[in-house]
């Protein structure tokens, strides 16, 4: 697309040619059932965050080429409760790219089984993935090349979270540097 640029690192040695967001996207749906729910009778916010992992955890897998393995997951956001019954379809893509890691962003959406109502969003997350060769060691991945502006728009995004997830890190590192350990 015109406009769009290949995002390699720049001076991390990336040979490896450029995937467009669309090569990995991926949607994993399923219908909730009562094995599902919390105590209040609405499905158990855990479940909703491993179906946010699987999917993401494919689109890591399909971008990279091979294993990658969860990182961390920032703003996971509840949005709505979902229900038993709920047809829910999590939507996943790479939105950015570093030497050994990915930010996977992830959409939830929810529509009742037998209704011909649309689907509403019931929440959004941010997953981190780094991958991994057969001994868990990082391995590098290709770099996300955005294929719209909507695309190009979340890996600017991705990278400002970037940024804030490493000064969060290095200023927790200097705070407990300061201070002795009480374990």
């Amino acid at each position: 697309m015109e406009g769009m640029t290949d995002h390699a690192p720049i001076g991390t040695g990336n040979e490896l040619p450029g995937k467009p967001t669309a090569a990995s996207r991926t949607t994993l749906s399923t219908i909730m059932t009562a094995g599902d729910t919390n105590l209040l009778g609405t499905v158990h916010g855990g479940v909703v965050m491993k179906l946010v992992d699987d999917a993401a955890g494919a689109v890591a897998g399909r971008h990279s080429g091979g294993p990658a393995v969860t990182a961390s997951m920032d703003e996971m956001v509840f949005l709505e409760p979902v229900r038993v019954g709920d047809l829910v379809h999590v939507h996943a893509q790479c939105n950015w790219t570093g030497r050994t890691s990915m930010e996977i962003g992830v959409r939830v959406m929810a529509e009742r089984w037998n209704e011909s109502t649309p689907a509403q969003q019931v929440g959004s997350a941010y997953l981190v993935f780094a991958a991994v060769d057969a001994d868990g060691k990082p391995r590098t991945v290709p770099p996300v090349v955005p294929d719209s502006e909507r695309n190009e728009r979340r890996f600017k995004e991705a990278q400002i979270r970037r940024t804030h997830r490493l000064a969060r890190r290095r200023a927790i590192k200097e705070l407990r540097a300061q201070q002795p350990s009480e374990d």
